[in-house]
């Protein structure tokens, strides 16, 4: 069955908003003690996207294994460099003029590989609405630099799925240990027992604890 998408334009204009998320909040402040606590701090702040399915796999690649603040400085060098950030014009880019931006050299062929992608038409970013999150995954995955982290990343942050739980995220299995563990280390089995009682609404469950590490909102 294709997965549903619940998406509300809002102010400013290009960002979009799950319009689950109020229903979620209900659900989790019910079902979890934490999320209890934890979503009344962030007030009205919630998921956002830019829409733009390119630029959402671009950005995920450059935050790979460094920090928010890190990957946002980089991401804006890196996106001054084509007139307009689409994946023609980034195959148009130097290298060196990539390197120069502040890209490891592997990333600079992920986001090639990228690019040739999507400007080849590979991917079916048009059809990505109504297929499972699997079936995204998988398709994914086979491009260069992206492993199911950076395809979960874009199914939260662009497809704006309700029910991801990325297990391979530090970010997550810090935030549980701090919350639900008192900072002693956790397993997956641990992650998954927490987030029993998020269901379905793992990935806003997920936003939440990632607030908890870092009140700064991650945008992709």
């Amino acid at each position: 069955m294709p997965a549903s998408k619940k998406i509300a334009t809002v102010a400013p204009a290009e960002l979009l908003m799950p319009e689950y998320w109020e229903d979620a909040c209900k659900h989790l402040t019910k079902k979890d003690r934490v999320m209890k606590r934890l979503i009344p701090q962030f007030g009205d702040a919630r998921l956002q996207s830019r829409g733009e399915a390119f630029i959402t796999l671009a950005r995920s690649i450059v935050g790979q294994q460094i920090s928010v603040k890190a990957a946002q400085t980089v991401w804006e060098r890196f996106a001054k460099l084509p007139r307009k950030m689409t994946p023609g014009n980034v195959l148009k880019l130097k290298v060196d003029d990539m390197r120069a931006a502040g890209l490891s050299a592997r990333k600079v062929e992920y986001l090639v590989d990228l690019a040739l992608h999507f400007d080849s038409g590979t991917v079916h970013a048009g059809a990505w609405e109504d297929w499972e999150d699997e079936a995204v995954i998988a398709e994914l995955v086979a491009i260069r630099g992206i492993g199911r982290w950076t395809a979960e990343m874009f199914l939260i942050f662009h497809l704006m799925r309700p029910n991801i739980l990325p297990l391979d995220d530090v970010g997550l299995i810090n935030g549980i240990s701090k919350n639900y563990f008192s900072g002693e280390s956790v397993s997956r089995s641990d992650v998954r027992e927490v987030a029993a009682a998020w269901a379905p609404y793992c990935s806003v469950a997920t936003w939440y604890i990632w607030r908890s590490l870092d009140p700064l909102p991650i945008e992709y």
